[in-house]
């Protein structure tokens, strides 16, 4: 992580040390500790990214159990050496179809299911790409840490797409990219996922 991120790695271990002894710990005295941990987490985010307090502290308070990295899928799909995009509604810009994965569906389902949703393709999963840690590849950031799994996906239909979170979706060449949603995406993934395009017996990325 860049050291102008530094504060973000300390936000976060923090929380992620008060949510777990909250989980744990019966002792009242213990339990006033991890919620002013949990204060001085939410203060340094809040400093840094301008968002009200109380609002960053809400969503701390709002997570429980032992605290591990959230889980992003993002499907890969070329056709004619095209990269398939899809525009997010909530802010305008565009991204690779995925999102946040489900309890009890597996990588492999979870990303053709967002595929088809938010795009209208009937796809396979064929390959696992890369596995990043969201801190490291220029993502804005985020209360909590996360990895993001990149799959390959072999397009097999069209269909209808069923979507909430998008508003259009298209094939994009790598010198045509539109303006990325880069809380999902960024410009450096969508290289590399070209990167493998072209070189389809790389084995797989992580961090």
């Amino acid at each position: 992580m860049p050291s102008n991120q530094k504060w973000l790695e300390w936000a976060q271990q923090l929380q992620a040390l008060s949510q777990t002894g909250l989980a744990f710990t019966t002792n009242p005295f213990d339990i006033q500790r991890y919620k002013e941990i949990q204060q001085i987490a939410a203060e340094i985010l809040s400093s840094y990214t301008q968002v009200d307090l109380a609002v960053v502290l809400g969503i701390f308070q709002n997570q429980t159990g032992y605290a591990t990295p959230k889980v992003d899928s993002r499907g890969v799909v070329f056709q004619n050496d095209k990269i398939l995009l899809v525009k997010e509604l909530a802010d305008g810009c565009w991204t690779l179809p995925g999102g946040w994965m489900d309890i009890n569906e597996s990588p492999g389902r979870a990303v053709e299911r967002e595929v088809r949703e938010e795009a209208g393709y009937v796809v396979k999963a064929s390959k696992l790409l890369a596995v990043y840690d969201r801190n490291k590849h220029g993502h804005p950031p985020y209360p909590f840490h996360a990895y993001k799994l990149f799959f390959l996906c072999d397009l097999l239909e069209k269909t209808e797409a069923d979507a909430l979170e998008t508003s259009d979706a298209g094939f994009y060449a790598e010198d045509r990219i539109p303006p990325l949603s880069l809380t999902r995406v960024t410009n450096e993934e969508i290289t590399r996922m070209f990167e493998h395009h072209r070189h389809p017996d790389w084995p797989t990325d992580f961090d």
